[in-house]
């Protein structure tokens, strides 16, 4: 709501970007679950600039770092509908072998 993770995001592809010449970093952001009219109504922020990732995007990669804000110590539901729906790239081995990390 208040962009902490995407600011901390920010900084963590500046880091990486920092150590390697050859290091491309990609900062995305997940589909929203909720209509634009029901954001509007709850006076919501506007939405991030980045663009909205793909599920190509994440065959392509070679590595992720997930962030996201936690409900009651729980990932958010957008970025669980979104992890939800990546059955068939786990199933085709896509995302096999590729380094991951959260926060």
């Amino acid at each position: 709501m208040y962009r902490h993770v995407e600011k901390v995001a920010q900084e963590i592809r500046e880091g990486a970007v920092s150590v390697s010449t050859l290091l491309l970093a990609f900062l995305w952001s997940v589909p929203g679950t909720l209509q634009e009219d029901l954001l509007s109504k709850m006076s919501a922020p506007p939405k991030s600039d980045a663009p909205l990732i793909t599920f190509n995007d994440l065959a392509e990669a070679d590595a992720f770092v997930f962030g996201f804000p936690t409900r009651f110590s729980m990932m958010a539901a957008q970025f669980k509908a979104f992890l939800g729906a990546t059955g068939g790239l786990w199933r085709t081995q896509q995302l096999a072998g590729k380094p991951a990390r959260i926060f």
